[in-house]
């Protein structure tokens, strides 16, 4: 059975980081990408970042320049630095694995950051 197991998150206060980071358990096949997303209050889920098979690096524009996505040479571990974390980056955050084959979005049980002000 494939889990997405979290860690990390917790309180802050604006201006400084945090790290969390996702782990694979399980057998999960290809993936085409793996990273976070986060649903504010009133809107719909969106992307903060995912990092591609190739390695690649996508980001969400309201996190674009402040959050870096990487990951284990075994491609089984994500880490997601966020450095001058603000208040409007109170969520949860939810990992997500995308496989391709058969086409298939795993996701975390979501980890919650807090940031004030």
């Amino acid at each position: 059975q494939v889990q997405l197991v979290e860690s990390g998150g917790g309180m802050v206060q604006a201006g400084e980081t945090l790290n969390i980071s996702c782990s694979v358990s399980g057998e999960i096949g290809r993936v085409d990408a793996m990273g976070w997303y986060r649903r504010p209050p009133g809107k719909e889920r969106e992307l903060v970042a995912i990092i591609l098979e190739d390695g690649h690096g996508l980001y969400g524009k309201s996190v674009e320049g402040r959050f870096t996505i990487s990951r284990n040479g075994d491609k089984n571990t994500i880490y997601l630095q966020m450095r001058d974390l603000k208040p409007e980056d109170t969520d949860i955050y939810y990992c997500n694995a995308a496989v391709r084959y058969p086409p298939y979005d795993y996701w975390g049980q979501g980890t919650q950051i807090t940031v004030s002000s």
